[in-house]
């Protein structure tokens, strides 16, 4: 694990990122459950895709979700940066059967730890400077497929045949032109998924800062 920053105690930032179904909630919720959920703020990418109210339901279909440009860097990265400066954010929901933000938002307020979740947490060279910690979770491409397609027809009201084709256009071909390369902005490369000595040794280091960042 390469040395972690804090400078000046302020929130302990960190970014988990990989492929679709790597694992990475499971390691937002590991952190949540060892740190307590009061000191940590979530912050999901997966909710930052870019507004497309002036688009028809058709279009919005048919754009590329899992490419860079899909996300509201600029918003994103100033919500990271108000939790930093202890300010409260309304972090927006994204509708993902509509294609499109919802009309509500969640309060998020500010914590000892940032956790920023999501496939590109860790692309953005702006909201990268804001992070402690960067984590990689490393899974294997057949495994990350299965989960998405359970997910994705569980909780986002997909056919087999829509996630199989988005999957096989865009999933895949953006997972290695875009995402693995973000491999090698982490401090930590989880492999085998969210495996628990990893997150623990993970866990037990941010403790650690969260105790000097209380005690100060």
């Amino acid at each position: 694990m390469k040395t972690t920053k804090n400078n000046n105690n302020n929130p302990f930032v960190i970014g988990v990122a990989g492929g679709s179904g790597s694992g990475k909630s499971t390691v937002t919720r590991q952190v949540l459950s060892s740190i307590g959920p009061a000191r940590v703020a979530v912050v999901m990418l997966d909710d930052y895709y870019l507004d497309q109210s002036h688009m028809s339901p058709e279009d919005r279909r048919k754009q590329n979700y899992d490419h860079p440009d899909a996300f509201d860097w600029p918003l994103m990265t100033q919500h990271v940066a108000s939790l930093c400066d202890e300010q409260a954010i309304e972090m927006p929901v994204y509708d993902f059967a509509a294609d499109n933000r919802s009309s509500q938002t969640i309060t998020v307020k500010p914590a000892p730890v940032i956790v920023v979740e999501g496939l590109y947490a860790l692309y953005d060279v702006e909201l990268s400077k804001l992070m402690s910690l960067k984590i990689y979770v490393d899974t294997a491409s057949d495994v990350r497929f299965i989960r998405r397609l359970q997910r994705d027809i569980r909780e986002r009201g997909r056919s087999t045949e829509s996630v199989v084709n988005q999957y096989l256009e865009t999933v895949r071909p953006m997972h290695k032109q875009f995402i693995e390369p973000t491999k090698r902005n982490a401090d930590v490369i989880l492999p085998h998924g969210a495996n628990g000595p990893a997150v623990d040794i993970i866990t037990t280091k941010v403790m650690s800062v969260v105790r000097d960042i209380e005690s100060s």
